[in-house]
């Protein structure tokens, strides 16, 4: 386990739920005593004042795809663009070079004009251009890129899904970023509070991650996902959930990654009902099926029996009414991301099978005005995270990196305000309480204890009253993982 070698003494810290300051000792990695302030001694403890300042449990980001994360920086930035045409703009723009033009962002979902090949070609006619939408479902590309990466498309240069997200990782490994990109990407996320991720990055994940630790990325834990088209290679070598993959400790092995649907911009989240605009007799009208009901429940018997757990992207109402029948089917008690969609008899469901609901709250504050329009009349059950948690649901907060960014913060103003930018509230009676939605981006803790693993964070202000409006932007003054700084502006 990843520790610090030297006894440490936080002196002068406010803890939840307690009426005085508190000193707090952490040795070999773990708290070791909380007591009044001024009471504790330590030969040899290096002492650090906190001053009166909030120490709390760190914080995870319980979905990500960090090297998406990391790649999203020295890509062409699509986010703020409303049109075809903005984006055309941008690219034609673009400073010229020989190797691929890869833009990242778009969200094509309310443009007034309609992609297509022909515009992109017109405005890079010499060199390849793929952009990677703000979803990571979809790749907009030209003829040049369409050719290099080996995939069909149609007059709107759109690739949706399957054929795209083998294109995105042979996308992925030809713009491989450096080991010091991701060390500053785990620092910045250190910065913020958070001590561990889950990475779903559709990539060799077990074998990925110990050598990047090995090579100095050591500011966050790391669950590593697998896809699976490794599961029976993981599964041979004995790796299970759970299992240290490092020296540190710092990488074990995550959860069986399956993907059962598509997503709400790209219309391919599967429900029961069509999309507006669609010929309601079209093979997809009411979204996509990526995985098949007796494949999926093939792939959790074999994740089962490979002690390995299992976590399923669910987007739409249908396709989490399948994964929950697949679960109850099975015994299997997994996680289920995104539940974006969910009918109204299933909420309890996920009590009472013990799924995990594993949601994006920033999602709702990106996608609300997508939802109200392709989702009418039941956006009530859209992102709906206090009907989840009222469910019986265990409720985890992410961010899905890049779809949104790897900030803790914003998934828990999100879960808590509904609103974003001065905006009205959207289905407020959907709001998570706070001191839920602090829990559930600490992996259910909410209070520093005696015993704990010292990952921990030192808060200029209390996020359990702090105004609404600023809770977006919470003052993170340390970050300890396992009693070592990952991030420390107090000084000595």
């Amino acid at each position: 386990m990843s520790g610090a070698t030297q006894d440490l003494l936080l002196r002068d810290a406010r803890l939840p739920g307690a009426g005085t300051p508190a000193d707090v000792l952490v040795s070999a990695g773990r708290v070791a005593a909380l007591r009044p302030a001024g009471t504790v001694r330590r030969d040899g403890a290096a002492e650090v004042r906190l001053g009166g300042r909030w120490l709390r449990p760190a914080l995870w980001d319980e979905h990500v795809h960090f090297t998406q994360w990391v790649i999203r920086r020295g890509r062409l930035d699509l986010s703020g663009t409303g049109s075809a045409a903005e984006v055309l703009a941008i690219v034609r723009a673009a400073p010229p070079g020989a190797g691929m033009l890869v833009g990242y962002g778009f969200r094509d979902g309310l443009w007034p004009d309609p992609p297509s090949l022909a515009g992109l070609d017109s405005v890079a006619p010499d060199r390849p251009v793929a952009l990677v939408s703000g979803d990571l479902h979809c790749g907009w590309l030209n003829s040049r890129a369409a050719a290099l990466l080996g995939v069909t498309v149609d007059a709107s240069g759109l690739a949706r899904e399957t054929p795209w997200i083998g294109a995105l990782h042979r996308l992925d490994v030809e713009t491989a970023p450096g080991v010091a990109a991701y060390r500053a990407a785990a620092q910045d996320a250190a910065r913020l509070g958070v001590v561990g991720i889950v990475d779903f990055e559709n990539a060799d994940n077990l074998r990925d991650w110990p050598a990047r630790v090995a090579a100095g990325v050591t500011s966050l834990r790391v669950e590593a996902s697998i896809w699976p088209s490794r599961l029976a290679a993981a599964a041979e070598r004995g790796q299970r959930t759970g299992l240290p993959l490092d020296e540190q400790g710092l990488v074990t092995v995550g959860r069986l990654k399956i993907v059962a649907d598509g997503s709400l911009n790209t219309r391919t989240a599967l429900c029961w009902e069509p999309y507006p605009g669609m010929d309601p007799a079209g093979p997809h009208a009411c979204g996509m099926q990526s995985v098949a009901p007796d494949e999926l429940r093939e792939l959790l018997a074999a994740a089962r029996r490979a002690g390995i757990e299992v976590a399923v992207h669910a987007i739409g109402d249908r396709a989490n009414a399948e994964v929950l029948d697949a679960f109850e089917a099975s015994g299997v008690r997994g996680v289920i991301e995104h539940a974006q969609l969910v009918s109204a008899g299933d909420f309890a469901r996920f009590g009472r099978l013990g799924v995990v609901a594993s949601v994006q709250p920033e999602h709702a504050m990106d996608d609300r005005d997508l939802a109200d329009r392709y989702w009418h009349g039941r956006t009530g059950r859209a992102f709906a995270f206090r009907s989840l948690h009222e469910g019986g649901a265990t409720v985890r907060l992410g961010s899905d990196a890049p779809v949104s960014p790897l900030d803790p913060w914003l998934a828990i103003s999100a879960a808590v305000t509904r609103s974003r930018g001065g905006r009205e509230a959207w289905h407020p009676e959907q709001r998570l309480p706070r001191e839920v939605a602090l829990a559930a981006s600490a992996r259910g803790r909410t209070r520093v204890a005696a015993g704990d693993v010292a990952d921990l964070m030192v808060l200029d202000q209390d996020p359990a009253v702090l105004d609404e409006e600023r809770l977006r932007d919470v003052g993170v003054a340390g970050t300890l993982l396992a009693g070592r700084w990952t991030w420390n502006a107090l000084g000595r």
